[in-house]
């Protein structure tokens, strides 16, 4: 039988195109040209790649400090749908005014902001996956939205990379071209906001709230007495801190790898468009396989897979390895990120799915803190970028470690588990 997106379902997924688009706007294009900024005004190499880190991890400090209050306040009937829309306001414009800068230490600024922005607008979003759809088709759902992401993605960043390769030959400045690059990727974010946004209800609610601010912080305290009880999450949250911190770390830092590594940055931003158009199918792949197999055990390849993968990059040299690289890293990207989101979603009570799925962002985006800022200080200790990307490899390890401890645990009572059905 085949398998149909509901109405609901498709715009979900649908979104994901929109808001890929700025991810991946801010792991090729950006650090290249955060790179032309600080060269111009006398940064080296080294140090670009260090501060680059830095930004990051200024910027995942933030996502952890705030996502899971808000993650929590949005549980309550109408905040959900409010606190998304702002917090995608904020990430379009910041990216909007990206575009324009001249300063280096001002673009890092605005760009901590930016991605703040967007990833505190991905806890929304992935909380929204209880709403829109069944815990029978979760794995499915969010396979597609990954998928559609990827691909659709690639649509504003083929324009965008045109601007930037070919604005002499167009009649434009190298600025004129990022400012209409960086306009594109915003316009289409929100664009392809608006369907979502016009027909998305919140079917799951926490009792409204008077005070919904300061009720957050007793019921944010009291999710985390509640991970004492339900061990099967919060074994599963702490192999997701170690394993996403490595999956993140490469994609936010891949261009900045290799362009600190001398490699053409033309070559760089091609491998990257594959990196997409490979995890387009392998995300779909990988829904698919989840109503044949159990997801814990495809998420346990995934990490294995990327552990490999971080033995590999370390010895990264030539143009051809970054582009083997690329081709493999879209290969599982897809399906660990899309089936951690929804083996999650299927082992928590859905009417808290907000306030879960801050902790689950702190344990996720705002977890690389500790893999960008690891990879930024050995890379200037060593004064070798090899090894600090082979550092990752250890975050591989002890989440693969933690997640066999999850795949052993017994889930909560109200929650509907359905790890083995995808």
């Amino acid at each position: 039988m085949k398998f149909k997106l509901t109405k609901t379902e498709r715009r979900w997924v649908l979104y994901d195109a929109g808001n890929s688009a700025f991810t991946l706007l801010a792991t090729t294009i950006m650090p290249v040209y955060f790179n032309s900024l600080a060269g111009s005004q006398g940064i080296s190499e080294v140090d670009y790649l260090a501060y680059w880190g830095y930004a990051t991890t200024a910027s995942t400090i933030i996502v952890a400090c705030m996502a899971p209050l808000l993650g929590t306040v949005s549980d309550y009937p109408g905040w959900k749908k409010k606190l998304f829309s702002v917090s995608l306001l904020i990430g379009a414009i910041g990216c909007l005014g990206l575009g324009v800068m001249q300063s280096w230490i001002w673009f890092l600024l605005l760009f901590v902001l930016a991605k703040s922005a967007y990833s505190i607008n991905l806890v929304f979003y992935d909380s929204m996956l209880t709403d829109v759809t069944t815990p029978a088709r979760m794995s499915r759902i969010s396979a597609n939205g990954y998928a559609i992401g990827y691909i659709g993605s690639c649509i504003p960043f083929i324009l965008a990379l045109l601007l930037v390769l070919f604005y002499d030959s167009i009649g434009l400045s190298i600025q004129s071209a990022m400012m209409l690059a960086f306009l594109l990727v915003s316009v289409w974010w929100v664009t392809l906001t608006i369907p979502l946004w016009r027909t998305y209800r919140q079917k799951y609610a926490a009792t409204p709230s008077s005070q919904p601010l300061t009720d957050s912080f007793a019921r944010l305290s009291k999710i985390f007495s509640e991970l004492k009880q339900n061990k099967k999450a919060l074994f599963f949250l702490a192999s997701f801190f170690f394993f996403i911190d490595g999956v993140y770390t490469i994609i936010d830092m891949a261009t900045a790898y290799g362009t600190a590594l001398g490699l053409n940055t033309e070559s760089l931003l091609l491998a990257l468009l594959v990196t997409q158009i490979v995890a387009f199918p392998a995300a779909l792949i990988f829904g698919k396989l989840s109503s044949k197999f159990s997801s814990a055990k495809l998420i346990l390849i995934c990490i294995g897979a990327y552990f490999l993968i971080v033995l590999y990059a370390m010895g990264l040299r030539f143009e051809y390895q970054f582009w083997i690289l690329a081709v493999s890293v879209g290969a599982f990207q897809g399906g660990v990120q899309s089936l951690s989101r929804s083996y999650f979603a299927s082992i928590i009570p859905p009417e808290k799915s907000g306030e879960y799925f801050g902790i689950y962002d702190i344990c996720g985006k705002g977890a690389s803190i500790l893999g960008t800022f690891s990879v930024s200080v050995v890379t200037q200790i060593t004064n070798n970028a090899s090894l600090g990307v082979g550092i990752l490899a250890v975050m591989f390890v002890i989440g693969g470690g933690l997640f066999l401890q999850t795949m052993r645990q017994a889930p909560a009572a109200d929650a509907p588990d359905l790890e083995t059905a995808g």
